[in-house]
């Protein structure tokens, strides 16, 4: 007789959990999505607005090679699912003694840029991190990014293999004091500290190996057309084309054990059986007892603290006026050690660096009429998910517009109170994660390997995601659920590379925007 086809329920459609769905429904597996929101994609969110949906979480694209493999090893092609377009410009950046600078996709050309704002030392400076941080990437890419459980002691073999590598690393360094030594120009010292806040850290935190995320940037930024909600649905459409179902408002809130294996996951619904969990949340969740307490044991408090940064982010359409804006700008505060030092204490900035992202203007295109835009601000993480006070929540809303206002961009209509999201909502929205939004703290050299690997201590149970190996962001998230497929491929003796079913799987709902949680104040 034909054994059953083995079924496994994924617990959360972020873009960890769909690129997982896509390559287990791929294996041949019977796969189930359940996803507590309205829709796919996690914190790859949107609000609504006049100007149409509006990205409300990760804009940035990079590292594009792995979104072609979860396509390519699917059986399909990236293009043949959403539009990229590749950016000349990655980021505008504004100072505010009116300093201005454009790092751009080609090396040379930012070299130019650097040298006229900076001068010919700035210039070599940049060449020589550049180069340093390039070395950085292509030695630990494939040791750490493409290996699901990465070992000190290979990274040890690395090194010895290559001792330059360890002055480049500059183990006893933070990313701060590693990036003053490098830089004459304080202002390159603070654009390149930013990285550090990709992944949830503080420049004067971080180890100085995070330079080496510069170089995902300077290797390619890309538009998705239509937004990055555009690449979370098309992920999903594809898993199921290949057999995948898909369920949302449907909040997992146990997984019923037996013989120390999950069994079954249980919702409002009721009761799902399954052959294995993949659980795509913060592992916090799971630590806490979120998904009840024989899960509590999957993962070490350890891999889930000390928490990551948060942020403040307002999403909203307007017209705009005053400063030349590109797709992806940043406007800096006068003194990172003022920010930072708020954010290390658990406060608000009051000076703070502001991303700001025109997500009608990549291309060099100028929208006539409203358009879309982000602002996020870092944040510490948040303790609890309190409502905050109207009080608080003015104060946020308008120092970051006053912040703008002081570099020329003012927006018309002015953007109201209730576009802004804060971390007490972002921990409302994700359980147990405090509103941060990276999982974990990278602070300290050695914050990668306390990150939970995608097998929990419980087999049968494993892990997606940014909160996990190997890290947070988009395309470590994908990664991640590479490493995940390939786990449970292994341990559930799936051997198929044909698509199970040549039909769509069923959803529960055809909202592709992710649900407001309650709040008298943020669209989330």
């Amino acid at each position: 007789m034909t054994p059953p086809t083995p079924h496994v329920a994924i617990i959360g459609a972020g873009i960890g959990g769909l690129s997982a769905a896509l390559r287990l429904a791929h294996s041949g597996a019977r796969v189930s999505v359940f996803e507590r929101h309205s829709g796919p994609g996690g914190k790859m969110r949107t609000v609504p607005s006049v100007a149409g949906p509006v990205d409300a979480g990760p804009t940035v694209l990079t590292m594009k090679p792995v979104f072609d493999a979860l396509f390519a090893d699917t059986g399909s092609a990236l293009e043949n699912h959403v539009t990229l377009h590749r950016q000349d410009i990655l980021a505008r950046h504004f100072w505010p003694d009116g300093t201005t600078l454009d790092l751009m996709a080609d090396m040379a050309h930012s070299t130019d840029n650097i040298a006229r704002t900076f001068g010919p030392k700035a210039a070599a400076e940049f060449t020589a991190f550049a180069t340093r941080a390039a070395a950085l990437f292509d030695a630990f890419e494939v040791p750490m990014m493409h290996t699901a459980a990465p070992s000190q002691l290979s990274l040890t073999a690395q090194v010895l293999r290559a001792p330059d590598l360890l002055r480049k690393m500059e183990p006893h360094r933070t990313l701060a004091r590693s990036l003053a030594r490098q830089f004459s120009e304080p202002k390159l010292a603070q654009l390149f500290g930013r990285y550090a806040t990709y992944v949830g850290g503080r420049p004067d935190a971080s180890p100085a190996l995070l330079s080496l995320i510069w170089q995902a940037e300077a290797r390619g930024v890309w538009h998705v057309e239509g937004g990055m909600h555009t690449l979370a649905r098309a992920i999903m459409e594809r898993a199921q084309t290949l057999g995948a179902t898909f369920h949302f408002n449907a909040h997992v809130h146990d997984i019923d054990m037996t013989g120390g294996r999950p069994r079954a996951i249980l919702t409002d619904a009721g009761e799902t059986s399954a052959d294995a969990v993949l659980f795509n949340g913060d592992p916090r969740a799971l630590q806490q007892g979120h998904l009840g307490n024989a899960a509590a044991r999957a993962v070490p408090k350890s891999a889930t603290e000390p928490r990551s940064l948060s942020a403040y982010v307002h999403s909203f359409a307007a017209r705009a006026q005053g400063v030349p804006l590109a797709g992806h700008n940043v406007f800096f505060c006068a003194d990172p050690k003022t920010e930072f030092g708020a954010l290390a204490k658990g406060r608000m900035p009051r000076d703070a660096t502001l991303y700001v992202c025109a997500q009608d203007r990549f291309g060099d295109k100028t929208p006539d009429g409203p358009e879309r835009f982000e602002i996020i601000m870092n944040a510490p993480a948040s303790p609890d998910a309190t409502p905050l006070s109207p009080e608080e929540i003015t104060t946020c809303h308008a120092s970051t517009l006053a912040r703008l206002l002081a570099f020329g961009l003012h927006f018309t209509p002015r953007p109201p109170a209730a576009s802004l999201t804060m971390p007490q909502n972002f921990a409302a929205m994700f359980p147990a994660s405090s509103g941060a939004l990276y999982g974990r703290s990278p602070h300290g050299m050695m914050a990668a390997f306390k990150r939970p690997t995608v097998r929990s201590r419980i087999p049968g149970l494993y892990l997606v995601g940014g909160g996990v190996h190997p890290g947070a962001g988009i395309p470590m998230a994908t990664l991640c659920a590479a490493h995940a497929a390939a786990a449970i491929t292994a341990d559930l003796s799936l051997t198929s590379t044909s698509p199970q079913a040549a039909t769509h799987g069923g959803t529960s709902t055809a909202s592709p925007t992710m649900a407001p949680a309650p709040s008298p104040s943020s669209p989330l």
